[in-house]
């Protein structure tokens, strides 16, 4: 440790600043977290994706989750395959292949995203119908290779 090592240190011990920030960035990420989790259970696509996984693929798709959304994936190789949700405040986004942004009102498309505010994942079947098209048509992972 070098002179500015310890100085930084013993001034982050005396303010406690290094303890503070710490502890609001811990705050903040466990906020996104219980955020995310309460849009995913709400408006229905962690059940639709668990039953996908129970119905569809015999369980044999598993869930990586992230603080902002949770990534779905199923295969194995160069089948490998995954549906991507992440979310933004109160809205849905829906990973997908770049393309052209489509022209429907609902949902709405970026080119990168398919987006539901809170009024349009309310709708019903209007998640059922995405989460059927991502299953259909999934984005392809890139080969480790």
């Amino acid at each position: 440790m070098t002179m500015t090592d310890d100085t930084m240190a013993a001034s982050a011990q005396s303010t406690g600043d290094g303890d503070d920030a710490d502890a609001s960035a811990l705050t903040a990420r466990q906020a996104l977290r219980e955020n995310a989790r309460r849009v995913l259970r709400e408006s229905g696509v962690a059940e639709l994706l668990q039953t996908l996984n129970r119905q569809a693929l015999q369980g044999r798709g598993w869930f990586e989750e992230y603080d902002s959304g949770v990534l779905f994936k199923w295969g194995s190789g160069y089948t490998r395959r995954h549906i991507w949700v992440d979310v933004s405040g109160d809205r849905l986004r829906f990973r997908l292949n770049p393309h052209i942004p489509c022209s429907d009102p609902i949902p709405a498309c970026d080119g990168e995203y398919h987006i539901f505010t809170p009024e349009t994942w309310r709708l019903p079947g209007v998640i059922l119908r995405e989460v059927d098209r991502d299953y259909r048509k999934p984005v392809a992972e890139t080969s480790d290779d």
